[in-house]
């Protein structure tokens, strides 16, 4: 599903803290797109091909809604991508899939507790980032895919279903503790994510090194509530 931004009004400014989610989350978009357009060339069928393609294509789609938004807001896009390019690198460095069926479980699992973060995150901002995080992370069909992709290997071969739920497994603990360590390490964004307003500098540095951090530590904590949905959902167990 496109995203558009008809309707929405512009500024030249806008808090910190919603910079860097518009940032983290198009850097996102754009690595999604890369890796989904690569497990398209892995894909042992036509018809996986194909939709895998569609899926990298919507990616980018929502890569330019996010990098346009950047722009009305009179940020620089690439500036505020920059902070999260390491971290989001270093994530996919630990998680490299092994097989073609890795790759898909870490699609669903992995972009799938990525989303939970960024709906819960935009539901902290104003309104006009909720609705562009909440139209970027509607399913595009891609869950129902990969769900039935996995289910139809594990028919085929039972075996391969202890490897993918510890595979699942890793991926959800590095997910989390990536995601956290990024939080923590912009203050402002973890100000966003305890609900509060941005302050001056040394006020968002304060609420990042102390009460701040139980918030986003709780935060986080909820994000597994679908994880196990997820994996029933590819005929994992937990």
């Amino acid at each position: 599903m496109g995203v558009t931004l008809s309707g929405m009004t512009t500024g030249p400014t806008a808090p910190p803290g919603v910079i860097d989610l518009l940032g983290l989350l198009a850097y996102a978009e754009l690595g999604s797109f890369f890796r989904l357009a690569d497990d398209a060339g892995l894909a042992p069928s036509l018809r996986s091909k194909g939709q895998l393609a569609a899926l990298a294509a919507t990616e980018q789609a929502h890569y330019q809604a996010l990098h346009d938004r950047l722009a009305e807001l009179g940020v620089e896009p690439e500036e505020a991508m920059e902070p999260f390019v390491a971290p989001l690198d270093l994530w996919h460095e630990r998680t490299e899939p092994q097989s073609w069926l890795e790759s898909l479980v870490k699609t669903y699992v992995g972009d799938g507790i990525a989303g939970d973060f960024y709906r819960k995150v935009a539901e902290l901002a104003d309104e006009e980032t909720r609705i562009l995080v909440e139209g970027v992370m509607a399913e595009t069909g891609r869950a129902e895919f990969v769900a039935e992709t996995v289910r139809a290997a594990l028919e085929e071969d039972p075996k391969l279903a202890g490897r993918l739920s510890l595979w699942a497994r890793r991926l959800v603990g590095e997910a989390l503790s990536q995601a956290q360590a990024v939080a923590v390490s912009r203050p402002e964004l973890a100000m966003l994510l305890a609900g509060k307003a941005p302050g001056d500098g040394r006020e968002a540095a304060e609420a990042a090194d102390l009460g701040d951090l139980a918030a986003v530590s709780r935060m986080f904590a909820s994000l597994t509530d679908r994880h196990a949905g997820r994996l029933k959902a590819m005929g994992l167990a937990e």
